[in-house]
């Protein structure tokens, strides 16, 4: 439940408390004090959008800071841990949460869950697991075939829940099947032209039997062979200086000429000697590299143009396959990629009966689902419907009939049904939906209705209601306010109300009091006791807060409400 709620700089209110707690809150006021303001503030720290128009005349910034007591372990906690933040715990299985929101004049917002800051989303998760909010248009929310939908499987609970959730398993699968069916189908020609491009591109590359890096290696060789008479020569040349087979002085002669200079005189010179050993080593590399070229040139007489004339035909293969899948690697991968993919192609045929048969199961498992969600609703329409009657007598609607019925629609992830509420405010009339025939009044006591039946069934912390009483008064309002009174035995109630008749029953009432100083208005709230209390009541009726006629009928409904219990 919400403890506490602070206010700054939003709308008219400057600064405000709210001090909420268990039970029943009323807030009241005069017209332009901002009691939507408290909703307003509300639905900030439940995530709803943020709206710079909200933030008073003058101020930078609106912020509203709330306190939740949760339970100490379960959902809620779990995910503000989630987003980084904690809870503080009051040991006796509860605790505090604090939340807070803020947004600019220029539109920027920030938000705090459990002295972290968090995306607004993580406020608009913690919702769902803590408030219902009503307001006007919630009403007229009221009027959609989903929202009724809603309503009926919210009060069915789990009897509706789990043929639901069965029947989504099965919806699911039976669409991804009906897709890829559908998609395999319209794409048979594609799908067969492309097995055709595939077969001959694999067969090509079979044929050619590309090795990886073929190509580089062609291409050296290619060069070797284009130049081989310069090679030859300049072999021959380094040959000749290393060996000297023609006749004239050679590298290897010289070196062993410097070897046995030094070593003559190497006994009387130990660096002298060294030198020697060093020309020995150099001899012998020589004689080694002289060996190598002459290799080097045997090689080279044996190449000749026919060598020259097939490397040129390989190359000229190879940069067709390179042509056509950009690169070699890329030709040699796709035997393994597109012979996986060319069998899965010429499985089409019986892959299109496969999944036909498959898609047929899933369809006979889907009807299967269905009815039984179907049923489910069915019965629990009848209950939702009497309860719902029920309420509505004691909401000055003693004759009133409520009948949900459940028709057949098409398919959705939701199921084949259309829900639709209809209500009959008088014996006789003919029972009419209540998005064409019910008025605002009748439609706000349908929705309160609603909601003190599924409350027994699906309970919420807290709801609260902005003007749910719009277009009642009377015995009529006197019965709303003590149908939330009793909403709140089981939940935390909070209406934003403008009749004395509902907030007599409040268990806390709070009233937005304006001032305002000729060019700025701005709002406060206080708690109301005593004849304070009754001031407000009077001017509710009356709009004179001092009339003693009006302050001893408050005082009557003041004791009508402590009458709840």
């Amino acid at each position: 439940m919400i403890e506490e709620m602070r206010l700054r700089d939003l709308g008219v209110i400057a600064e405000a408390t709210l001090p909420i707690g268990p039970g029943f809150t009323a807030i009241t006021g005069e017209t332009g004090a901002g009691k939507t303001m408290v909703v307003t503030g509300l639905g900030l720290l439940l995530g709803q959008r943020a709206d710079s128009g909200a933030v008073r005349a003058g101020a930078g910034q609106a912020s509203v800071d709330g306190v939740w007591i949760v339970p100490k372990a379960g959902a809620v906690v779990d995910r503000v841990r989630d987003a980084g933040g904690d809870v503080e715990e009051l040991g006796d299985g509860r605790a505090e949460l604090f939340v807070g929101r803020s947004v600019s004049r220029e539109g920027r917002g920030r938000a705090s869950v459990g002295g972290r800051a968090a995306p607004a989303g993580v406020l608009a998760d913690l919702a769902e697991e803590l408030v219902v909010v009503h307001g006007q248009s919630d009403q007229l929310r009221l009027r959609s075939a989903v929202a009724q939908r809603d309503a009926l499987d919210r009060f069915g609970g789990a009897e509706i829940a789990a043929p639901l959730a069965a029947y989504r398993d099965v919806y699911d699968r039976w669409r991804a099947l009906d897709a890829e069916l559908t998609s395999l189908t319209s794409d048979r020609d594609d799908r067969r032209a492309e097995a055709e491009r595939l077969r001959a591109e694999i067969a090509e590359i079979e044929q050619a039997a590309p090795q990886p890096g073929e190509d580089a290696e062609l291409t050296a060789r290619a060069e070797r062979l284009a130049n081989i008479e310069e090679l030859r020569m300049a072999a021959a040349t380094a040959h000749e200086a290393l060996s000297g087979e023609s006749g004239g002085p050679d590298a290897t002669a010289l070196l062993a000429d410097a070897r046995r200079a030094v070593e003559r005189a190497s006994d009387r010179d130990a660096e002298l000697a060294a030198f020697g050993e060093h020309l020995a080593e150099i001899g012998y590399r020589v004689t080694d590299l002289a060996t190598e070229i002459a290799a080097y040139l045997a090689d080279l007489d044996e190449s000749g143009p026919h060598e020259l004339a097939a490397v040129e035909d390989r190359r000229a293969v190879l940069g067709s396959l390179v042509r056509a899948h950009g690169s070699l690697d890329a030709a040699i991968d796709l035997l393994d990629t597109g012979s996986a993919r060319l069998a899965e192609l010429d499985d089409d045929g019986d892959r299109l009966d496969r999944l036909a048969a498959e898609r047929d199961a899933a369809a006979t498992e889907l009807d299967t689902a269905a009815d039984a969600l179907t049923a489910a609703r069915t019965a629990a329409a009848s209950r939702l419907a009497d309860a719902v009657s029920a309420e509505l007598r004691d909401l000055a609607m003693p004759d009133a009939a409520v009948t949900v019925e459940v028709s057949p629609a098409s398919p959705s992830t939701a199921g084949r049904d259309d829900v639709q509420i209809l209500l009959a405010p008088h014996p006789g009339a003919q029972p009419r939906p209540v998005s064409r025939g019910a008025s605002g009044g009748e439609l706000s006591r349908v929705m309160l209705a609603i909601e003190v039946v599924i409350a027994a069934t699906d309970p919420v912390p807290t709801f609260v209601f902005d003007e749910v009483d719009a277009g009642i008064g009377g015995a009529a309002a006197i019965e709303v306010g003590r149908r939330l009174a009793r909403l709140a035995r089981s939940s935390q109630v909070i209406a934003v109300t403008h009749l004395a008749q509902v907030a007599a029953f409040a268990s806390n009432h709070l009233s937005v009091v304006k001032a305002s100083d000729g060019s700025v208005t701005a709002s406060s709230v206080r708690r109301l006791k005593g004849p304070d209390r009754e001031a407000e009541m009077a001017r509710l009726l009356s709009g004179m807060p001092d009339s003693d006629a009006a302050l001893t009928h408050a005082r009557e409904l003041l004791d009508l409400g402590a009458e709840r219990d």
